[in-house]
């Protein structure tokens, strides 16, 4: 899409919030940090792993996206997880065996895996 003005800028910017946006159904979201910092950092097996995890156990409600940034590029691979009525969890120092873990412990089992969480790395510094 060309953006040729304001209202195209609006357009796209909602087509983004809509496809961003955590549905009242339940739906999960996991979005990955694909900058360069998280791709350099192993950010791809990662995002694989959870893919596959998702489709192997045959779990929905689950999607699963790739953003830029998010800040913390020495706590990269990050992934973080989006459920409606929740705070966001965001795991850090992330590989595709941790992944795996998150998919069975957190998103099918509900528990947070704090081991692997922001806090628990600021934690050790």
């Amino acid at each position: 899409m060309k953006i040729k003005n304001l209202a195209d800028l609006n357009a796209l910017k909602e087509q983004a919030r809509e496809k961003f946006e955590i549905k009242e159904n339940g739906q999960m979201k996991i979005v990955v940090g694909m900058a360069t910092c998280g791709i350099a950092a192993g950010a791809k097996p990662v995002m694989l792993a959870l893919n596959g995890e998702i489709e192997s156990k045959k779990i929905s409600g689950v999607a699963v996206s790739q953003v830029g940034c998010i800040g913390l590029c020495e706590y990269e691979p990050i992934i973080e997880v989006f459920e409606v009525g929740k705070p966001k969890v965001t795991y850090v120092k992330m590989n595709a065996d941790k992944a795996k873990e998150i998919i069975t412990g957190h998103i099918v089992g509900g528990k947070i895996i704090k081991d692997y969480t922001i806090g628990a790395a600021a934690a050790t510094v």
